[in-house]
């Protein structure tokens, strides 16, 4: 495709940021005369808005989403050689948090419907050093709390969830984040709720767990020139939070756009199921916030004959030269990876090779319009009966 604008784009987070601009620059613009950048006040009344937001107490903002996983296992107490259970359909960022928190993750499968983490295959992973769980609350739908609690009932497990695609996602009552130990978050400019660069948060109920979180993140000291633990440089900072809690007030609005936009490709891709062309199950209601809105191109297509059953790399490329950008997450599993293929070999987890063979991510975000979503649907139609 040419360099012109797409007829859809995969996201727009223009159509967010113009209705505020004016806001944001002003925001901005006094953190910048009082030169208060780190570790300030903006920082502090956003880790209590969106820490009361999702449902706890106490909320931690860190560079990052990965190091949000990494610092809050090692705050939750994970020990060095410490097993935890995590499924093998996640971005890479789950593995690498667990890694830095010098545990071993154990990959499970997904389940082939929903794409989220199978707990039948994970009580098969269970060993006598396994000390946690990670739920992945993926493209924005949540693992379902109560299974996940029995789970780690049953099984004496700790409960870590990744939120990094979930924030303000619901589930059986529960909002994301909040009914394991701790939770981690990703701000990262796409997410539903996005800064200007990176970011994350780690929230808990846990007055302990999100003091020494505190600590690791400030170079281990809880006050300072005072380093009382081995720590690291992993701070929010001021700018990036003040944006956050300009945005927040209107995170809701935004999902709920999302699940809208969700819902109207779901009525439109119906007819298009028995021709292999099936949406992520979704079993939330409208509790899934849709930060992706994700497809499977499946071959079980009983309407078309096999030599005529569309791939999902030759449904992409059409809709690229159709001005209509895609996102495939994601085409390599972890365990395939080239540094992370100790974690498993080909074959060892099925369901998630498949999807990530299969899936396609189209555009979703807040303000995609109706229309737009029509020629998305219409031109995946046009491929898949040509």
């Amino acid at each position: 495709m040419s360099s012109r604008q797409p007829k859809v784009p995969f996201v727009n987070l223009y159509l967010q940021h113009q209705p505020i601009e004016s806001q944001i620059a002003a925001t901005l613009g006094k953190i910048i005369q009082h030169g208060d950048f780190i570790l300030g006040k903006a920082l502090a009344e956003f880790e209590t808005a969106f820490a009361a937001a999702s449902g706890v107490q106490y909320g931690v903002g860190v560079a990052c989403g990965t190091d949000a996983i990494a610092l809050g296992l090692q705050a939750c107490g994970i020990h060095p050689g410490d097993e935890i259970i995590v499924p093998a359909n996640t971005f890479i960022a789950t593995i690498i948090g667990v890694i830095q928190a010098k545990a071993v993750p154990i990959l499970v499968d997904c389940d082939p419907e929903t794409a989220l983490i199978d707990l039948t295959a994970a009580e098969t992973a269970i060993g006598s050093k396994t000390k946690a769980i990670i739920p992945v609350h993926l493209y924005g739908q949540m693992v379902s709390p109560r299974e996940v609690l029995d789970f780690a009932s049953r099984h004496n497990l700790m409960i870590f969830e990744d939120a990094a695609q979930a924030h303000l996602a619901e589930r059986e009552g529960y909002r994301a984040g909040s009914f394991g130990k701790a939770a981690a978050f990703s701000f990262y400019p796409s997410k539903n709720l996005g800064c200007f660069g990176d970011g994350g948060m780690l929230i808990t109920n846990d007055a302990e767990i999100a003091q020494k979180v505190r600590t690791l993140r400030n170079y281990g000291a809880p006050s300072k020139y005072l380093h009382a633990e081995i720590g690291t440089n992993s701070r929010l900072d001021n700018l990036q939070a003040a944006v956050l809690n300009l945005k927040l007030p209107y995170l809701e609005k935004w999902n709920r756009d999302r699940t809208d936009a969700a819902q109207y490709y779901n009525t439109l891709l119906e007819p298009l199921k028995p021709k292999g062309i099936v949406p992520i199950a979704n079993h939330s209601g409208t509790g899934h916030i849709y930060h992706l809105y994700v497809i499977q191109i499946t071959d079980k297509s009983p309407l078309a004959k096999p030599s005529k059953r569309i791939a999902r790399n030759t449904l992409q490329e059409y809709l690229t030269r159709e001005g209509i950008q895609t996102g495939i997450h994601y085409p390599v599993p972890c365990h395939l990876q080239p540094a992370y293929q100790n974690l498993g070999n080909p074959g060892d987890f099925p369901h998630t090779e498949t999807l990530c063979e299969q899936i396609l991510s189209l555009p979703m975000y807040p303000g995609l319009s109706h229309t737009q979503i029509e020629q998305v649907v219409r031109a995946i139609e046009r491929r898949v009966d040509s």
